[in-house]
């Protein structure tokens, strides 16, 4: 192993209104930091990985499904039913994207990343 995940950092133009969303979403807490950034940061000081959000002027967001604008990067969340979690992400501001299947769906954040709601894990 040559390191460890440390922070994982999101492009987006409002870093407070996107951390606040994705910390309701993941049960993380926010810290304000240097330079515009927003952390949101697990249990305690020493929890990794950190989910940092970092302003970008003139950003434009990822096009999904399309690759025009490309998403570069999203996030699956696991959850212990589609439904329940569907409206749970619909109420803190995610977008519907029309992509589902059996097993996972697709919606928006409020600054355009797409993301992926995971269906329970299937016993083996």
């Amino acid at each position: 192993m040559i390191g460890s995940l440390d922070v994982i950092v999101i492009d987006c133009p409002d870093p407070a209104l996107l951390a606040a969303f994705y910390a309701e979403l993941l049960g993380m807490r926010i810290e304000t930091t240097d330079y515009g950034f927003v952390d949101l940061v697990g249990p305690d000081e020493n929890s990794r990985p950190i989910v940092s959000f970092q302003p970008v002027e003139n950003y434009r967001a990822p096009e999904w499904p399309g690759q025009l604008v490309p998403q570069q990067m999203h996030l699956d969340v696991r959850v212990d039913d589609l439904d329940v979690g569907e409206a749970a992400v619909l109420a803190i501001g995610a977008t519907r994207t029309g992509s589902e299947e059996p097993t996972f769906r697709v919606y928006l954040d409020p600054a355009g990343h797409p993301f992926c709601l995971l269906g329970p894990a299937k016993e083996e």
